[in-house]
C-alpha cells in the first residue's frame, strides 16, 4: 500500500512522481493541463453585450497559448482575439456591469457565467457557457495561464512501467483511496484498459492504476475549487490554505499555525507534510473531514444557556413511547423506551392500567396492542434515563388503574427511581419553573392527582398517607398547578389557527404538551413546527414511524449537544413581545437572512431499497427544503443527472429568504427521478443556526435514519443580509432599495392618548435607522460589485479579489488599511486610478456614516422604549379610562406589545 497524490497535473505515489497523460476534452477534467487542452480544442460560448444582444461564438486558445481568439467575427481576425498578458482578471458569475444591465440577465445562469477583464481600462469579455463544468474549465485554464504562463504546462513525463501488482491488490488498494467505490467498478474500469489493449494476464501497471485513480477517484469540482486558491496550481501552501480557511470557510483567528495543523492531518504524502505543502488529495481529504461537515460543531455539545426556566425550551418528546408499531394492534416493548431516551428524548409516556396478578400494566386502552408489565418499564427508565442527557426527563403517566394498583405503581416509583425523583415544593403562584440546570438528573412526574378516600386499621399506612407523598411527587400537575397542559393536536390546532398570539403568550410561562390525535391509528406523524411557531414546548412524537415529521424532530434536536432541551427564540420568551404564530412576512424585531445554497455534487448514492425496474442505474436529483414559520416555507430542486449514482455534478444555485432564522430548518433530500415515481434515497436535516458556512459536504441518512456509508451532498453555504446585492428587478431576493421603495417600520397606534404620544417620539428615529441600515447595505452591494463579486460574497472575499489592484507599477501600495480606527479605513499614497476611487468612496460609506450616527439615533430608541415600559403595569387601567373594552381593548394591549417588540431590535438589525 502507498499514498498516492494528486499535485496539479502530477500523480504521487509514495516518494516518487509520475505525471498523467493528457485526456480528451470529453473525459473527466481533473488538471490543468486538461483544461488547456480543452481549450486548444475550442468552445462554443455565448458572447454578452449591454444591449441585450448575445452572440454565439467559437471560441479557443491558440497553439502558443500566447492568444485567445473567437469566431466566426466582422472584425479583422487580428482584432478578435485577447493576448493572454493583458488579462488582468478572470471573473466568475454575472459580476459585471454589462451582465447586470443585460435585459437577459434572469434567464443567464450564475454558474455558467464568466468575464474576462482585460487591458489598461479592465474592459470586460462577458461569456456564458453551455454548462456549468465549461465555465469552470476555462476559468481555470485562463487563472492558471496569467499566473504562470506556458512554460508551467509541460506536466507530461514519461511514466515507469516496471511495478506491476495483481488487478486483486489493485482493486483495493483503490478502494482504499476511495472507500465509496464499489468493487465491481473499479474491477470494470482495469478490465476495460486491459481489453482496450488486447493486454493477456491480469497484472496492473503503475501508469493503469494511475490512470484508474485519476478517473474514479479525483473529483473535478474540488480540482477546479483547488487551483482556484492555489498561488501555483499544484499545491497549497501555508499562506493559501490561510485565505481559504478564513475567506471561504468562516474560520476565525486563522494563522499559519492554523494552516500548518491542517496539513499535516490530512496530507498523505510525507513531503507535503515537510514542506507545508496540501497536495490535492490532502486538500479532499480535508473537505471530506468533520472540519467541512455542514453541521456547527459548537453544537455538538451543550452550548445554550440552560438555566431559563422549563418554559423556555422546546423538549424532546415521546407519544405512546411503548409502542414500535401502529397504536391499534402493535406491539408493545421496553424497547421503544430505551431507543427513545438513547436517541435524547426528554419526555416519555407511560399509559398505565390494571394488570393481573395486582402488578400494573402498560398498554394503549381499548386496542389490540399487547401489555408490558410496569415494573420492567420504571427499570428501563433507571438505568437509561440519563444516557443520552443529564437534564430532567419528564414522565407522563396516563394513569388508568385502581387504588390498589396505584398503590403498587408508587410502591416501584419509590423503590426503583428513589431519589431521582424530582419533589416539587409549594411555590408562589406567580412563580416562574425551575430551570433545566436546576434539574439536572431528575425526574419530574406530570399526571392525575391520586384518589386517597380509603380507611385503614390501626398501625397502617393509609391511603391518604400514600396518596398525599404520590401526589407530591407527581411535579408538574396540570389538575392543580396547571404548569403543563396536554393538547390534543386538532384542539391545539385549532388555538393556533384561532388565537395565533394569545398562544403564544400563554406559553410564555406555561407548558404546554401537544400528542397526535386518537384518529392516526397508523401512528403516523404531526409536524412539529406548527405547534413549535406557537411556542408549544412539548410536542410529542411517534418514534417509530420515519419520515418528514420525525426527520425534523431528530434535525431540529441535534442542536445544543442533542440533550434534548433547545431555547425558544428570543421573541417567544421575552415578556413583552409580538409575535403571531401564522405570520406570513417579516417578524418585527427579527432581521430577516438570505441563505444561498449552491448544490456541487452528490458522491455514492445507493439504489433506492426494494427499487428494481431500472437494475443499478440512478438519475438523481436534490431537493432544498425549507421548515418554519409559513414565511419562510420554500422548497427548489435541481435538475435530474441521468444514469449518475456515483459522482453527479448538479452545479445549482438557489436562495432563500429566512424571516425567523432561530426556527428554519433546512433539508436535503436526493430521489431518484423514475416515470413510476420518484423514490427516496436519502436525507439529511439541520437547524438553519447549526449551518457551517463555505464548502461543506453533506452525510446523507437513510428513510429510517441511519448514516448512508460515503452517500454525501457537496454544497456551498452563503449567508448574507436580507437587502444584500443586486437591482431590485434583475436579483429576485437580492435587492437595493431606494429611499421611494423602502418599507418604514411604524409605531401602532393604541387609542390611549399618554401612551401614543410617547410612541409618536419614535417614529423619526425609525425613519433614520432605517436609511443608515439601508445606505451602508446599498454601499456593501456596491462594494461587492467594484470588486467584481457577487452579493454572497463576504468582506474578507472583497479585499482579496481587490489586493492585485492596490499597487502601482513601481510595487508600492497605492492603498493601505489603517487599523487603528474602530473600523478599518482606506488611506490614499497617491494618485488613484478611477476605479480604486469609486472602490474607496463605496468603501467609507459603509462604515463612517454609520459608526457617526448611530449612537444618537440608538440613544432616541433606548430613551423612547423606557418611557413606554412605565406604563405597562397600568395598561389595562388606563385602557379602560379611555373607555376601551373588548376587542379594542385586547388590540391596545397588543399595538403596545407591537411598539415595543420594534423597538426593542437591537440596533445591528437596522
Amino acid at each position: 500500500y502507498c499514498h498516492l497524490n494528486v499535485n496539479g497535473g502530477r500523480c504521487q505515489m509514495g516518494d516518487k512522481t509520475v505525471s498523467f497523460s493528457s485526456m480528451p476534452t470529453e473525459k473527466k477534467i481533473s488538471s490543468a493541463s486538461d483544461c488547456i487542452n480543452a481549450m486548444v480544442d475550442g468552445s462554443e460560448l455565448k458572447k454578452v453585450r449591454s444591449n441585450s444582444r448575445i452572440y454565439h461564438r467559437y471560441f479557443l486558445l491558440d497553439a502558443d497559448m500566447q492568444s485567445l481568439r473567437w469566431e466566426p467575427t466582422k472584425k479583422e481576425s487580428e482584432k478578435a482575439k485577447i493576448d493572454v498578458k493583458s488579462i488582468k482578471e478572470v471573473r466568475t458569475g454575472k459580476n459585471t456591469d454589462t451582465f447586470r444591465t443585460n435585459g437577459t440577465y434572469d434567464q443567464i445562469s450564475e454558474d455558467c457565467a464568466f468575464s474576462i477583464i482585460f487591458g489598461e481600462n479592465y474592459e470586460s469579455l462577458d461569456l456564458v457557457a453551455n454548462t456549468a463544468d465549461v465555465a469552470n474549465i476555462w476559468v481555470t485554464g485562463l487563472r492558471y495561464l496569467i499566473s504562470y504562463g506556458k512554460h508551467t504546462l509541460n506536466m507530461i513525463e514519461n511514466v515507469n512501467n516496471s511495478r506491476k501488482v495483481s488487478i486483486c491488490a489493485a482493486v483495493q488498494l483503490v478502494k482504499k483511496l476511495n472507500p465509496g467505490l464499489k468493487n465491481v467498478k473499479i474491477e470494470l474500469k482495469f478490465k476495460e484498459i486491459h481489453k482496450a489493449k488486447d493486454k493477456a494476464g491480469s497484472d496492473v501497471t503503475r501508469d493503469e492504476f494511475i490512470e484508474v485513480f485519476h478517473d474514479l477517484c479525483t473529483r473535478p469540482e474540488i480540482y477546479f475549487l483547488f487551483v482556484q486558491f492555489s498561488s501555483n496550481k499544484e499545491f497549497l501552501d501555508s499562506k493559501d490554505l490561510m485565505i481559504f480557511l478564513e475567506a471561504e470557510q468562516g474560520m476565525a483567528q486563522v494563522s499559519e499555525d492554523t494552516s500548518l495543523e491542517v496539513i499535516h492531518k490530512y496530507e498523505p504524502s510525507k513531503e507535503g507534510r515537510l514542506k507545508g505543502w496540501l497536495s490535492l488529495d490532502g486538500f479532499t481529504n480535508y473537505l471530506l473531514s468533520p472540519e467541512c461537515h455542514i453541521f456547527d460543531p459548537e453544537q455538538k455539545t451543550v452550548c445554550q444557556d440552560m438555566n431559563q426556566p422549563l418554559s423556555h425550551y422546546y423538549i424532546n418528546a415521546s407519544h405512546n413511547t411503548y409502542l414500535i408499531e401502529d397504536q391499534f394492534r402493535g406491539p408493545s416493548d421496553v424497547t421503544g423506551y430505551i431507543r427513545a431516551l438513547k436517541m435524547g428524548c426528554r419526555s416519555v409516556e407511560l399509559d398505565v392500567w390494571d394488570g393481573p396478578d395486582n402488578e400494573p400494566v402498560i398498554y394503549t386502552g381499548h386496542t389490540m396492542t399487547s401489555q408490558i408489565v410496569f415494573r420492567s418499564v420504571i427499570d428501563v427508565l433507571n438505568k437509561y434515563a440519563f444516557v443520552a442527557s443529564e437534564f430532567p426527563l419528564l414522565l407522563c403517566l396516563e394513569n388508568h388503574c385502581s387504588l390498589k394498583q396505584q398503590r403498587v405503581m408508587f410502591q416501584h416509583i419509590k423503590k426503583i427511581l428513589g431519589d431521582k425523583i424530582h419533589i416539587d415544593p409549594p411555590k408562589p403562584e406567580d412563580c416562574y419553573l425551575p430551570s433545566p440546570l436546576e434539574l439536572k438528573g431528575k425526574i419530574l412526574l406530570k399526571g392525575k392527582k391520586l384518589s386517597t378516600n380509603c380507611t385503614a386499621s390501626e398501625g397502617e399506612v393509609t391511603d391518604e398517607d400514600e396518596g398525599a407523598e404520590m401526589s407530591q411527587r407527581v411535579s408538574i400537575d396540570s389538575a392543580e398547578q396547571q404548569t403543563l397542559c396536554s393538547f390534543n393536536e386538532v384542539f391545539a390546532s385549532r388555538c393556533a389557527s384561532d388565537f395565533p398570539g394569545d398562544f403564544v403568550n400563554y406559553n410564555k410561562k406555561y407548558l404546554a404538551r401537544v400528542y397526535p390525535s386518537p384518529m392516526r391509528i397508523d401512528s403516523s406523524n404531526m409536524n412539529p413546527q406548527d405547534f413549535w411557531k406557537c411556542g408549544c414546548q412539548i410536542v410529542a412524537m411517534n418514534y417509530q414511524t420515519p419520515g418528514l415529521m420525525m426527520d425534523l424532530n431528530i434535525g431540529w434536536f441535534r442542536q445544543n449537544g442533542n440533550c434534548g432541551y433547545v431555547l425558544r427564540p428570543a421573541i417567544m420568551r421575552e415578556h413583552v413581545s409580538y409575535f403571531s404564530a401564522n405570520t406570513k412576512d417579516s417578524v418585527p424585531g427579527v432581521s430577516p437572512q438570505l441563505l444561498h445554497i449552491k448544490i456541487i455534487s452528490g458522491q455514492n448514492f445507493p439504489k433506492p431499497k426494494g427499487s428494481g425496474a431500472k437494475g443499478d442505474v440512478v438519475d438523481p436529483y436534490a431537493y432544498v427544503e425549507i421548515h418554519g414559520i409559513p414565511a419562510d416555507c420554500a422548497e427548489q430542486r435541481t435538475k435530474t443527472v441521468n444514469q449518475n449514482g456515483d459522482n453527479p455534478l448538479f452545479d445549482e444555485s438557489f436562495e432563500f429568504q429566512i424571516n425567523l432564522p432561530e426556527l428554519a430548518m433546512v433539508r436535503f433530500v436526493v430521489l431518484d427521478d423514475d416515470y413510476i415515481g420518484d423514490e427516496f434515497i436519502g436525507q439529511y436535516t439541520i437547524p438553519f443556526e447549526c449551518l457551517q458556512p463555505g464548502f461543506r459536504h453533506v452525510p446523507l441518512q437513510s428513510l429510517t435514519g441511519e448514516v448512508l456509508p460515503h452517500t454525501l451532498l457537496f454544497v456551498h453555504v452563503a449567508i448574507t443580509n436580507r437587502r444584500g446585492g443586486g437591482k431590485p428587478h434583475k436579483r429576485g431576493l437580492s435587492v437595493r432599495k431606494g429611499k421611494r421603495s423602502r418599507e418604514y417600520a411604524s409605531m401602532r397606534v393604541l387609542l390611549i392618548k399618554a401612551v401614543d404620544d410617547v410612541f409618536k417620539t419614535a417614529m423619526l428615529p425609525l425613519r433614520e435607522a432605517t436609511d443608515l441600515r439601508e445606505n451602508m447595505q446599498n454601499a456593501i452591494v456596491s462594494f461587492k460589485e467594484l470588486c467584481g463579486l457577487s452579493a454572497v460574497a463576504n468582506l474578507k472575499q472583497c479585499i482579496l479579489a481587490l489586493s492585485p489592484r492596490l499597487t502601482g507599477p513601481d510595487n508600492s501600495p497605492l492603498l493601505v488599511f489603517n487599523l487603528a480606527d474602530q473600523y478599518p479605513n482606506l488611506e490614499h499614497q497617491g494618485l488613484l486610478p478611477e476605479v480604486l476611487k469609486k472602490v474607496t468612496t463605496t468603501y467609507d460609506m459603509t462604515s463612517k456614516t454609520l459608526l457617526e450616527n448611530y449612537e444618537a439615533v440608538y440613544e432616541r430608541f433606548l430613551q423612547t422604549q423606557k418611557a413606554a415600559m412605565e406604563f405597562h403595569e397600568n395598561l389595562h387601567d388606563l385602557a379602560v379610562k379611555e373607555g376601551l373594552k373588548g376587542r379594542k381593548l385586547h388590540k391596545a394591549v397588543e399595538s403596545f406589545t407591537w411598539n415595543i417588540t420594534i423597538l426593542k431590535v437591537r440596533f445591528s438589525t437596522y
